[in-house]
């Protein structure tokens, strides 16, 4: 027996390393943490539960039997954030850049299906070259089969995917499918086909960064949620964002201990301008409504004149909606639109009650925006407010120009 536990913690060894320490190292090099070093960071400590840490790919093709690693390229279980269930899978780029294979993709799927069969969130720390191309179709169908349990699970419990390297092709849509993406500066780009494509069917010259990096998918596209600065922040803001979200959309989200107090926030009298063609910060108000230091603000970036985001009131989870003075008086155009109509939907499904700040002039006019869709975008707004059966308080801060009641 003794000599069976040693063959087996031998190969556990193994597969702790990746895909060895030359690739651990160039891992460190390009300041990124690895797989199993990011589940480290963002679970409580010893609480992580490793499922199918001895799996390896199936596939004899191209010399590939003479190169398998224990784990496959990504690292899956469950444990706690601040005692809360978690269900995590996380790529190794060590292990062929994190390329999905068939066992990969069900190692994933089984996890992702732990967390519906149990009602807890699913984060996936993603660092993927896309599909594993000596698997051909076979990765491929891997793909279909993530994508499936995106969509069962949407609505049901919280899927956040953080972007913490190159993902490309198949790797960037199974995150698209959640409902918060977040990257990290510099060292994530996610993109359906890389600049090499790009050059060859278009004849555009553009970097990996301008394409699908951190802020041109926070700014411009609208992907990225959030961005940070480096693994370690992104994986904060993980924690952060999963502290004002349910386990399932049969819970509601965990109260924090508040004390009541009578008080008058005297800040609120003097922010809206007597004026009305002044502009002023709505993040102001938001701030002087809500529990001190408690806002996190979604989207920061992308479609700023609307700002929507989590906060806390008297300790309590709520999502805030507001229209943005600061940016274009607050007028709603497309993405904004898009933005505020997601955002106010999960809401909606997780159990989230809606705080919306009114100061609106109407649609943005202009060829650009009706030939963009404006109407059947703006009306995904008010579908989504109109649909919306969570309690909902709405403020006029100071003008209503839109027929639209929330």
């Amino acid at each position: 027996m003794d000599s069976k536990i040693k063959v087996l913690n031998d190969k556990k060894e193994l597969a702790y390393l990746g895909g060895g320490q030359r690739r651990i190292d160039k891992q460190h090099q390009k300041k990124k943490l690895t797989a199993r070093e990011r589940i480290h960071y963002l679970l409580d400590e010893n609480s992580f539960e490793e499922i199918g840490i001895l799996v390896t790919h199936r596939t004899t093709d191209f010399g590939m039997e003479k190169e398998q690693y224990y784990g496959d390229g990504v690292v899956t279980g469950f444990g706690t954030i601040n005692g809360r269930l978690i269900y995590v899978y996380a790529q190794d780029f060590t292990v062929f850049g994190g390329a999905l294979s068939e066992t990969h993709a069900e190692k994933i799927c089984k996890v992702m299906d732990m967390a519906m069969k149990v009602g807890a969130p699913i984060i996936g720390l993603n660092d993927s070259g896309g599909a594993r191309i000596q698997e051909g179709v076979r990765s491929l169908g891997g793909y279909a089969d993530i994508f499936y349990r995106n969509v069962q699970a949407s609505g049901v419990i919280p899927q956040i995917s953080a972007i913490m390297g190159p993902c490309a092709g198949g790797a960037v849509y199974s995150p698209a499918m959640t409902d918060f993406t977040m990257m990290v500066e510099d060292t994530s780009y996610m993109f359906v086909t890389g600049p090499n494509v790009v050059k060859t069917v278009t004849n555009e010259e553009v970097t990996s960064e301008e394409l699908g990096g951190a802020s041109t998918h926070a700014v411009k596209s609208g992907v990225a949620h959030g961005t940070s600065a480096n693994d370690i922040e992104c994986l904060e803001d993980v924690k952060r964002l999963l502290s004002y979200l349910p386990q399932n959309n049969r819970e509601t989200a965990k109260e924090i201990p508040f004390e009541i107090k009578d008080e008058i926030r005297d800040v609120l009298k003097d922010i809206v301008p007597e004026n009305a063609s002044q502009p002023y910060d709505m993040h102001n108000v938001i701030n002087g409504i809500i529990d001190e230091d408690s806002f996190f603000e979604i989207h920061k970036d992308h479609a700023e004149n609307i700002i929507v985001g989590f906060a806390r009131l008297g300790g309590r989870s709520v999502g805030i909606v507001a229209n943005q003075p600061m940016y274009l008086a607050g007028v709603l155009y497309v993405n904004s639109s898009k933005k505020a109509a997601r955002f106010t939907r999960f809401c909606d499904c997780f159990n989230i009650p809606l705080l919306v700040l009114v100061d609106v002039p109407g649609f943005l006019p202009g060829t650009d925006q009706e030939w963009n869709g404006i109407i059947v975008h703006g009306a995904k707004l008010l579908y989504a407010l109109s649909e919306a059966t969570v309690p909902r308080v709405t403020v006029i801060t100071r003008k209503h120009m839109v027929e639209l009641m929330m």
